[in-house]
């Protein structure tokens, strides 16, 4: 009988496992540790980045029909980018599409906040530019109940008080806290009315007027008892400058220039500095119609050229209190005329920085029913003086 060949031993045993590359000298086990973490962080840092860029178009999908719903506009979303492609354009591409509107590409509005940055509000007359530098392609959306939406920034040719937005591409950004007014014409004013209101006649309206300063206006804010409390500055409305006349005709007119409120503001600003706080500011005397300033209220110690007629002009006194009169200003326990020489200092300060708000300080001592107060003006030139009376 012939017996089968032997077995041999090995055939039966499990083959070996390949060894791993670290076991055959190829790098160190330390080495292999270290690229191992190293290539788990990068994965990681990868789709952190992922997740973050889609993160970041849907919030500011989320931004862009925030703003848009804010100013009153309806910009048409463009489809969902994808991630990547927004992240290349943006390292690739610097002049892409804008996702939002930086406070540095809105820095041209900064000038219509004035030298106090205080100021929420600029006057303007229809078809006029409010305000220049925008960056290519922006746009000015004006909001009054209606939109009305400018390549080149200029004022809508109905008056009112509009909000102001800007639009550039895709991003929308309502400029917060600011008004843009057109005026009304003042050629709608006739036989000395608009409407059912009374203003009266300007000096010159007949003949050459001794100064550009005393030209006729261009013309008025009209004012509604809807919109009466608009703020016009940090301290101030519209209704702290209507003359006080006439108080059951609506809508009423007003002149009112920006630089008076942006040195009653920066006059605010050094009383603070002086140690004097200020928490309200009253205007005893704003905006006079050429009617009531010859023959309204008590007439003593008005100007034929009164510069209330030009709406640059206010009479004013620090009213913390609340009384209806000047506070203690300089800390004598006394409210006299020397209370409103603190304010005519602050004013001289404010002057000294800037020449271009150069006007009139009038010191006023207490009479015919009224505490002393302090005239503040823009009129262009320096003058001085001390009064009695209305102002």
């Amino acid at each position: 009988m012939k017996l089968a060949p032997p077995v041999a031993e090995h055939a039966f045993l499990p083959e070996p496992p390949r060894r791993h590359r670290i076991y055959r000298g190829l790098v160190t086990e330390r080495q292999e540790h270290i690229f191992t973490w190293s290539a788990v962080v990068l994965v990681l840092l990868y789709a952190t980045a992922w997740v973050g860029a889609i993160h970041d178009v849907f919030e500011w999908r989320r931004e862009m029909a925030r703003q848009a719903k804010a100013a009153g506009v309806r910009a048409p979303p463009p489809p969902m980018p994808v991630p990547t492609a927004q992240i290349t354009a943006a390292l690739t591409q610097p002049s892409a599409a804008p996702a939002y509107l930086s406070d540095a590409m809105l820095s041209f509005i900064d000038p219509l906040r004035g030298a106090s940055g205080k100021l929420r509000f600029t006057t303007i007359a229809a078809g006029k530019t409010i305000a220049t530098g925008a960056p290519e392609g922006a746009k000015a959306v004006l909001t009054s109940g209606e939109n009305a939406v400018s390549s080149d920034f200029v004022a809508p040719a109905s008056p009112g008080v509009y909000d102001l937005a800007v639009q550039l591409d895709q991003a929308t950004r309502p400029i917060k806290d600011f008004s843009v007014i057109t005026l009304v014409p003042f050629g709608q004013k006739q036989r000395g009315r608009i409407g059912l209101y009374y203003l009266g006649n300007w000096p010159f309206e007949r003949g050459k007027p001794r100064a550009p300063a005393y030209a006729n206006p261009a013309g008025f804010i009209e004012v509604t008892q809807e919109n009466a409390d608009t703020p016009i500055s940090a301290h101030f409305k519209l209704r702290d400058f209507l003359t006080k006349d006439q108080p059951n005709v609506w809508p009423k007119y007003l002149l009112l220039n920006p630089k008076l409120l942006d040195k009653l503001e920066l006059t605010i600003q050094e009383l603070e500095a002086m140690g004097h706080p200020v928490r309200h500011f009253q205007i005893m005397s704003g905006f006079r119609t050429p009617e009531y300033n010859h023959g309204g209220g008590n007439t003593e110690g008005r100007a034929n050229l009164s510069r209330h007629m030009y709406g640059d002009a206010s009479d004013t006194f620090v009213d913390n209190d609340g009384n209806g009169l000047m506070d203690d200003l300089n800390g004598d326990h006394r409210v006299d005329v020397r209370d409103a020489e603190v304010i005519e200092a602050a004013v001289e300060r404010v002057e000294r920085k800037n020449p271009s708000l150069v006007g009139g300080v009038g010191v006023y001592s207490a009479c015919c029913g009224h505490g002393p107060f302090t005239h503040i003006d823009v009129r262009g030139y320096r003058a001085r003086w001390r009064g009695t009376g209305s102002g």
